[in-house]
């Protein structure tokens, strides 16, 4: 597919992202919720899952040349990425150090499962940099309960050894927990077990919302197989939910838990994106894409370098090219890019454009657009209970760090104002 319309106009060098997968959808674990697993039907399923030599040049070079100058970072991502071994990474990291312009600095961080990692991946991830994002669900019952292999065992004891020895060797790492229908109801024990049992820093929560159209339920529910066994590709269509899904009052109690004990003692020294990122929508900068006013930026890179809409919308409709033949600018330019970023503003309910916390939600991602608002417009976010809470509740204390920072004070002192009723 080419990227021809909108091709002619001058292109701007834009700030963008791309999650690389070089492993395309292969993975060695089979979690429950997992949406890309079903990925691989859009493949020959006679041809391995692994990016080329070729391909990864195609797509170092587009991805630098793209890019304006300074911090360059590569996303690579999966299913598991690190099934691809680490010599293709050795070959990454020398490329992207190789053709990088002058003043680019280029980084690269990796989201994994952890159960691959030894000593030698360890040290070649700290010696280059690389910010580790470790997927982990909470204490082993709520982990083990939907992170499973492929003989449907839990796999908290071997993620944990990736932790361990992640931390041995001092890699720059983050934790990345879903928040799901098995630890939904238990915010304030997954945060506690993450701070206290860990030792971890830095914090992501993803919620899971799997949609499927109802004659499709059953199906989602065994996982995205037919009655055969045989997967059945996942896409964002449908206006119901598999019983592994958060609900949007259940997650917005969950993560108002966590913010009233990161409130309590926690403000500088553990870091959570959705409360980093409120506080950086204060000031118009939008660090989370689903809570930014528009998308559109932040593409999705099959093994193949087929380059889709988002890592959501990894399935037909969405292709818009591939790396061996379109610029990375001209595929972000082009209309049905641009329209596809736009439409997160223009198809906003009204009830969401009424909201006094628009401002930090901005209606949530598209993908989760499927349900009926108050006045019964179709197109609500299916979250936005969750969404409105936690933004409700955390918005008077986000004011306070905010003013804070405009005083050139640390956000920190937020806490020792609360606890002392000011």
């Amino acid at each position: 597919m080419s990227v021809a319309a909108g091709g002619d106009r001058t292109l701007r060098k834009v700030p963008f992202s791309v999650v690389a997968k070089p492993t395309g959808a292969a993975c060695n674990l089979d979690c429950s919720y997992c949406f890309f697993l079903t990925k691989d039907l859009l493949h020959d399923p006679s041809e391995a899952q692994r990016m080329s030599p070729e391909t990864l040049r195609y797509y170092v070079v587009n991805h630098l040349t793209s890019h304006p100058d300074g911090d360059v970072t590569f996303i690579w991502q999966g299913g598991e990425p690190t099934m691809r071994g680490l010599d293709f990474y050795r070959d990454a990291v020398r490329l992207a150090d190789e053709l990088r312009r002058p003043r680019q600095r280029v980084r690269h961080s990796m989201q994994t499962n952890g159960v691959l990692l030894d000593d030698e991946w360890c040290a070649f991830l700290a010696e280059h940099g690389f910010l580790v994002g470790l997927s982990m669900d909470g204490p082993e019952r709520m982990h083990d309960e939907y992170r499973v292999n492929r003989a449907g065992r839990g796999t908290h004891a071997q993620v944990v050894r990736g932790w361990e020895l992640i931390r041995k060797h001092r890699v720059e790492t983050n934790i990345l927990c879903t928040v799901n229908a098995a630890n939904a109801d238990h915010g304030l024990e997954v945060y506690r077990y993450f701070r206290d049992d860990l030792g971890a820093r830095f914090l992501q929560f993803i919620p899971i919302v799997e949609r499927a159209p109802r004659h499709l339920l059953p199906v989602a529910e065994r996982g995205w197989r037919d009655d055969d066994g045989q997967r059945v590709l996942y896409r964002q269509t449908g206006d119901a939910i598999t019983s592994r899904s958060v609900t949007g009052e259940r997650y917005g109690r969950f993560l108002v838990e966590i913010f009233d004990e990161w409130l309590r003692r926690d403000v500088g020294s553990v870091f959570v994106q959705d409360f980093d990122a409120m506080l950086a929508a204060r000031f118009g900068q939008y660090a989370m894409c689903v809570h930014a006013p528009e998308c559109g930026d932040a593409l999705a890179m099959d093994h193949d370098g087929a380059l889709y809409s988002c890592d959501h919308y990894v399935e037909p409709g969405y292709l818009l090219g591939t790396v061996a033949d379109d610029p990375i600018q001209a595929v972000l330019a082009s209309d049905a890019q641009r329209d596809f970023g736009r439409a997160k503003r223009s198809t906003l309910t009204d009830q969401c454009r009424r909201c006094p916390v628009r401002w930090a939600c901005n209606g949530g991602c598209p993908k989760d657009r499927f349900g009926v608002s108050a006045d019964g417009e179709p197109g609500h976010n299916v979250l936005c209970a969750g969404y409105f809470r936690f933004f409700r509740h955390a918005a008077p204390v986000v004011e306070d760090m905010a003013r804070l920072l405009r005083e050139g004070r640390a956000p920190s002192e937020v806490m020792h104002r609360r606890s002392a009723g000011s």
